[in-house]
């Protein structure tokens, strides 16, 4: 499938895209604006003839990075490359030359076919604008474009209502390929199609890339979609990569472990399989306000503890929760002592630690000491916000720094737990990339 090249076609670096959030009428007043960070400095490269698959859950980015990359919208930062040209500030007629090497294929093509148009102008927009054909010629590559992607000639003159979701999505792929580009960004293609239409539009973007040696950049939410098509995986989480490998890499263990949750999702057909489900518990943060060190870590079931506690990962991942909401001010002491009999501050703060899954009294003294202190100064000072230290008590790698992409055995993750500097915490889960199975 792939053709190899010492420069590939595109090369994308530390590419961010943030918008203006919405505010409040005092924020603005005071001139403070936050920003939502969509992309926050991606990197990657696709060669001639590959695909890249760009694979995590609904709201982290992928699509923005698609439509960035194209300029369909402007960057924030970085730069991205087009066969070494770096395209991230063209405008007027360059950019729109470029359209002709670069298109889209869109995620619902009942929205972004025009219903008032026919096949043959939808398709013949394209030749249109870039003068590339016209009169009986057009109309010959529109029909034969038709044919190829297995639509009939006499289709060109049905309008998008008489077509089913998967037609639809092949009218979508001919009016890209009507330019005769070396690239399309394919934006989710089959995941508002049945199982077995995805199956078909899947091969026919292989059978064209086969054919024409286009590159792809295939956005999906499911890891199983692009298993076959992609020659490389990037996994996507708040704006950031956080793992990339080749197909085998990926879906052999170990993985970074939200690509571990992705791949745990991964429904089974055979009845008896019993592998374990690996349930993350919260929701994606805000982009808003993403947290601090790796995004990731209020949701990881892998965090790494502080060097200085032994707490085991079900006990560390309790604590953390529960300091954050201490350290942000956000714990519910009122609606806990609403539901209490007796509400003295030892009693209100029990009830706090088992809300949110602590243990009584936790395996390490120190360990327990602080958090006790720290409930109960939080529990006697609400509803006014008390400053106990605890982030910085127990800060870990995890909630503290940033993790940067690290080679491994060929693939890369953005992951402390690959970082020598981490290895060995008391009671951190220890890295297993190729291990055996």
């Amino acid at each position: 499938m792939a053709v190899s090249s010492d420069e590939p076609l595109i090369r994308v670096e530390g590419l961010k895209k943030y918008y203006d959030s919405e505010t409040g009428f005092f924020s603005r007043l005071l001139g403070e604006q936050r920003k939502v960070k969509a992309v926050d400095g991606v990197s990657f490269e696709i060669g001639e003839g590959e695909t890249l698959g760009l694979v995590g859950e609904s709201g982290c980015g992928k699509s923005t990075t698609g439509r960035t990359l194209l300029q369909l919208e402007q960057p924030t930062e970085g730069s991205v490359y087009y066969r070494g040209r770096d395209i991230t500030n063209l405008d007027g007629e360059e950019l729109r030359e470029l359209r002709k090497e670069m298109q889209i294929i869109f995620q619902n093509p009942q929205s972004s076919l025009n219903p008032r148009l026919t096949v043959n102008d939808i398709i013949g927009e394209a030749l249109d604008i870039h003068g590339m054909a016209s009169g009986s010629s057009r109309d010959r590559q529109i029909k034969e474009l038709l044919e190829r992607v297995g639509l009939n000639a006499s289709h060109a003159n049905r309008y998008p209502n008489e077509f089913s979701g998967g037609q639809l999505q092949r009218v979508g792929i001919a009016r890209a390929l009507a330019v005769d580009p070396d690239f399309i960004v394919c934006d989710e293609p089959v995941s508002a199609l049945d199982v077995s239409v995805q199956a078909q539009i899947l091969n026919l973007l292989m059978d064209l890339q086969e054919e024409f040696g286009i590159s792809y950049l295939f956005i999906a939410h499911d890891l199983s979609v692009v298993e076959h098509i992609a020659d490389q995986i990037a996994v996507m989480y708040l704006g950031e990569i956080a793992e990339t490998g080749t197909p085998e890499e990926l879906f052999s263990p170990p993985q970074h472990p939200y690509t571990e949750a992705l791949l745990s999702a991964i429904p089974e057909p055979d009845p008896g399989w019993e592998a374990e489900r690996i349930i993350l518990e919260g929701s994606v943060p805000s982009p808003v306000d993403p947290p601090s060190g790796c995004k990731f870590h209020t949701r990881c079931p892998r965090v790494i503890p502080p060097e200085e506690f032994s707490l085991e990962q079900a006990e560390w991942r309790a604590v953390l929760d529960l300091t954050t909401r201490i350290a942000g001010d956000d714990l519910s002491v009122e609606a806990v002592e609403t539901g209490l009999d007796d509400t003295s501050v030892g009693n209100v703060a029990g009830a706090l630690r088992e809300e949110h899954g602590v243990p009584e009294r936790l395996s390490d003294p120190e360990a327990e000491q602080l958090l006790s202190e720290a409930l109960r100064a939080t529990v006697e000072a609400a509803p006014e916000p008390v400053d106990t230290g605890i982030a910085e008590a127990f800060a870990s790698p995890c909630t503290t720094a940033r993790p940067e992409l690290q080679s491994i055995d060929g693939g890369a993750a953005a992951c402390h737990l690959f970082d020598e500097r981490y290895a060995d915490p008391p009671g951190a889960p220890a890295p297993t990339r190729g291990a055996e199975d």
